[in-house]
């Protein structure tokens, strides 16, 4: 038996709860994720399906404790409590491409009460290449296009791509200790970045690529049809050359790879705007004031990259919207066939 309320929490208690409520009240549907950071991106996917029949709160897995980081708290949730009326939401992480490889991937696409990111995490989507400008006008109130971030991105995905498919390979295969996600980090790490010379990082990334591929082939001299084979299945999921990004550990990309880049490119539009303010001001006063102003009116750059929802147009975002009125629909069917049966919604 349970020995605290929270261990019987499920999505019947919460029916049971919605049940108790008038019938012109809306109906809750509680989602559960995995950490505080995670809170404002399910809320900016979820809020969008709110209607005068029902609206979703977006809380941690336990009030009682704090349980967070991976999806343990969550994943324990799945078989038995997630339903109509509370569902898990998390990082698809490398269980979307696993395809059901693995006990955590099945239950993720199995499960109708799952929601997923399909991207690695929300780290990615915060990183999607296409937004990356307007995150710097955000941060400096500036719209000088300095740097091409879509094109960046896209040349550091094609670097990528090929040891991604490796990555991949060696998890669906249980053989993941042979080449970690952190040994795969390691490689795609860009190193410094200039501004002004980007394309060497990306082929100081394509060099340290080829060579780990060139000894992943000899260490597996049979693995070239399954290999080949993984790749066009990937590219069916979505994982195209140009988009691996969107799909390798999400940390690493927001911390070591963007950050950085959006950084560089922060400080080349400051420094514009500031050159600016000295070029135009009439006297040292004037231009003390300006500067101040300006300085006192820029954005914390880690802070405006986790608030950028330009990814809301992205390929991932959409298929998860989709996945939500999927969702929404069935819990509406069953709505429908539960005031059939004569029960009190």
């Amino acid at each position: 038996m349970a020995k605290r309320l929270t261990e019987n929490i499920s999505s019947a208690y919460f029916e049971a709860a919605n049940r108790l409520r008038s019938k012109s009240a809306r109906r809750r549907i509680v989602a559960y994720v995995e950490s505080y950071d995670d809170v404002f991106f399910w809320r900016t996917a979820l809020s969008r399906h709110e209607d005068e029949t029902r609206y979703f709160e977006v809380m941690l897995p336990s009030r009682a404790k704090l349980e967070r980081g991976k999806k343990s708290a969550l994943m324990s949730l799945i078989p038995d409590k997630v339903g109509r009326s509370m569902i898990a939401c998390v990082d698809a992480d490398y269980d979307y491409i696993m395809q059901g490889a693995t006990p955590t991937s099945r239950q993720i696409l199995d499960s109708p009460y799952v929601l997923h990111t399909y991207a690695y995490a929300i780290e990615n989507y915060q990183c999607y290449a296409p937004s990356l400008h307007d995150t710097c006008v955000m941060v400096t109130l500036n719209d000088h296009a300095v740097f091409d971030f879509k094109e960046f991105m896209r040349l550091y995905s094609e670097a990528v791509f090929p040891l991604f498919v490796w990555s991949v390979w060696h998890y669906r295969r249980g053989i993941y200790k042979d080449f970690t996600i952190t040994d795969f980090n390691k490689i795609i790490d860009i190193g410094g970045f200039n501004l002004n010379a980007p394309q060497v990082a990306i082929d100081n990334v394509r060099n340290k690529v080829r060579k780990k591929v060139n000894l992943l082939q000899r260490h597996f001299p049979h693995a070239k049809e399954s290999y080949l084979a993984l790749k066009r299945e990937l590219i069916k999921l979505g994982v195209t050359p140009q988009t691996t990004y969107m799909y390798i550990h999400g940390h690493h990309l927001f911390n070591k790879i963007v950050q950085p880049v959006v950084t560089k490119v922060c400080s080349r539009l400051i420094q514009e705007r500031e050159n600016e303010i000295r070029r135009q001001a009439k006297h040292g006063t004037q231009m003390r004031n300006e500067l101040s102003c300006y300085s006192n009116s820029m954005q914390n750059i880690e802070q405006m990259m986790k608030r950028n929802t330009g990814y809301m147009v992205s390929e991932q975002f959409i298929r998860l919207q989709n996945d939500i009125k999927r969702f929404l629909e069935m819990e509406r069917k069953a709505s429908e066939k539960d005031n059939g049966n004569g029960k009190i919604e």
